[in-house]
Formats: structure tokens, C-alpha cells, sequence
């Protein structure tokens, strides 16, 4: 769907960008993951045609961007864009006519979502009356209203409490399994977890890693297993290596690295000593690994 080609941005003598490259599969939720300033908007404002970039290229779709692509994606950025003396339907309505939707179908579209977001009794408030959260349920609409291809999302989920979170959570996943293609910016770990097939990471202007989250995650394990067993382990044969062993309530929790033998190895010594409640291996989180990397990019 999206092809980004060593793209590179330069501000006078910052390095917004440096040789960035990535693929964003059609039909998928791809996470742009990174830190406060390490080029994540930048990239975005390339893909979206607010500038230029320096060096690289994006194809859309087998095509080189072009300004005709403009209509096909949704822009949600972090700082909100919306007009706060204008009534809430009214800003929808300019919105939707400006990404060349009927007078009709506008309307029916406004309705349909603003409903679905249990947002029907604030059609007639100004925008400046309404919650960061409320606000954020409004450009989100406004984003989506004419149904694009590729939408892009910046920190989407500011302003929102747990609620209201996991709902537009769920839009996003509705709006992929319908055929949308999602580009979503955050420094929020969870997102990405809960919702990111694919992801980057992108640290100090250059990519640090790609790829599926599955994949990507698998490539961080460390061998590690965590069990949970009515007795303490309290030693193992050499060929694994006891990380910690803690009473929780009426069992023991341990960790055990595996050094030179297998999981299967490890539960046949295991089983005649003890009762395994839980065995499992543990498998880094998208926060553990974004610390990793992110450390590992300082040195």
C-alpha cells in the first residue's frame, strides 16, 4: 500500500530524517514507534504533502505520491486543527464537502457517526465547549468521513479516558478489517501491542527496526520461563540458570533460563518434583524491546 524509500529531511542542521525506509502492507495496522522528537511527524507531513522531502521518494500504490493521493488518505494529526467558534455538525459538514462529498451524503455520513459515537446531543455545541476528549471524537470523525484508503494517525487516543479508548480502539480494528490501510504514530507502547501488525521504530531520525510485531518479538526472547509450581525450586541442573524464585500466596513463582537444553527438558525434571500450576515462556513485551533498542541506539 505505502513504500517509504530512504527518505531523508533536513532542517538547517537538524536531521529530522536519515535514509528511512519502511513498507506498510495493505489491509494492516502499522505502528510508527518512537520517542518525543525522533522523526515520527516529520515522516508523516512527507507522506501527507505538507513538505518535501530532501532525499527519497513514496509510492502510493505501485504510484509515485502525488497530489491526486491526497483525497484517498485521512490525517488525523496530534495538535487539533478544528475551528472553535464552529458548532460541531456544522465543522463535520465543511470537513466532509472539502474531501468532496455531497451535500446528502455528508450529512447521512455525519449522522451515522456521530450516533455510533454517542455524540448525537452535541451536534449543536461549539467546539470550544467540548472535553479535549470530546474534541478528539471530532476530529477522529472527521478523519474517516469519506471512507480513505490510507489513514493516518497521530497519538490518536489523546484526551481520551479507558472508555472512550478502547471504543475508538475498536473503530480503528473496524475500519482495517474493512479494507483500510492504518498508519499509527504513538509513543504509547499499549497501542501498538493491543493493535500494530507491523511496526517501526524510529529513534534520533533513523529507523532502528521493522517488521511483524510476532516476529520482531520472537527475535527479542531471551529463553526465559516463568513457572508457577506448588513447591520452591530451588536448583537445577547446570544446563539451565535459576533467575528468581518468590513465594505468591499458596504457590512459588520462578524464573529459569534456558542455557543449553530445551522447555520439554526443562518440565520433564520439573514434573516429578513438584506440581506445575503454570509454564510459560516469557515473551518480551513492545516496551521492553522499544527500552532495549532505545538504550542500544544511545551507545
Amino acid at each position: 500500500m505505502l513504500e517509504v524509500k530512504n527518505l531523508s529531511k533536513f532542517y538547517s542542521k537538524h536531521v529530522a530524517l536519515d535514509d528511512v525506509s519502511l513498507t506498510v502492507p495493505k489491509g494492516s495496522i502499522y505502528g510508527l514507534l518512537g520517542p518525543n522528537g525522533a522523526g515520527k511527524t516529520s515522516l508523516i507531513r512527507i507522506i501527507t504533502q505538507i513538505t518535501a522531502p530532501d532525499k527519497g521518494e513514496v509510492v502510493l500504490n505501485s504510484q509515485l505520491l502525488n497530489s491526486s493521493h491526497i483525497s484517498k488518505m485521512g490525517y488525523l494529526p496530534e495538535e487539533r486543527g478544528l475551528y472553535k467558534k464552529m458548532k460541531v455538525e456544522e465543522q463535520l459538514f465543511y470537513l466532509g464537502r472539502l474531501k468532496g462529498l455531497s451535500s446528502s451524503e455528508v450529512k447521512k455520513r455525519v449522522n451515522k457517526w456521530m450516533e455510533k459515537l454517542d455524540m448525537l446531543s452535541w451536534k449543536k455545541k461549539n467546539i470550544a465547549d467540548l472535553s479535549k476528549g470530546m474534541q478528539q471524537k471530532v476530529q477522529f470523525i472527521a478523519t474517516i468521513l469519506h471512507q480513505p484508503d490510507l489513514i493516518i494517525l497521530d497519538e490518536p487516543f489523546t484526551g481520551f479516558d479507558p472508555v472512550n479508548t478502547e471504543i475508538i480502539k475498536n473503530e480503528i480494528l473496524s475500519l482495517r478489517d474493512n479494507g483500510a490501510t492504518i498508519l499509527l504514530s504513538t509513543h504509547r507502547m499499549e497501542s501498538v501491542e493491543t493493535l500494530c501488525d507491523h511496526f517501526t521504530l524510529i529513534n534520533n531520525s533513523k529507523k532502528v527496526i521493522d517488521g511483524r510485531k510476532e516476529d520482531i518479538k520472537n527475535q527479542f526472547k531471551k529463553d526465559i520461563f516463568q513457572i508457577i509450581s506448588s513447591d520452591e525450586i530451588k536448583e537445577l541442573p547446570k544446563v539451565f540458570e535459576l533467575i528468581e524464585s518468590k513465594k505468591i500466596e499458596n504457590a512459588y513463582r520462578t524464573r529459569v533460563k534456558i542455557l543449553e537444553s530445551s522447555s520439554n527438558a526443562l518440565l520433564s525434571h520439573l514434573l516429578p518434583k513438584t506440581i506445575i500450576i503454570s509454564f510459560k515462556e516469557d515473551i518480551p513485551s513492545i516496551h521492553d524491546i522499544f527500552i532495549e533498542l532505545v538504550q542500544q541506539n544511545k551507545s
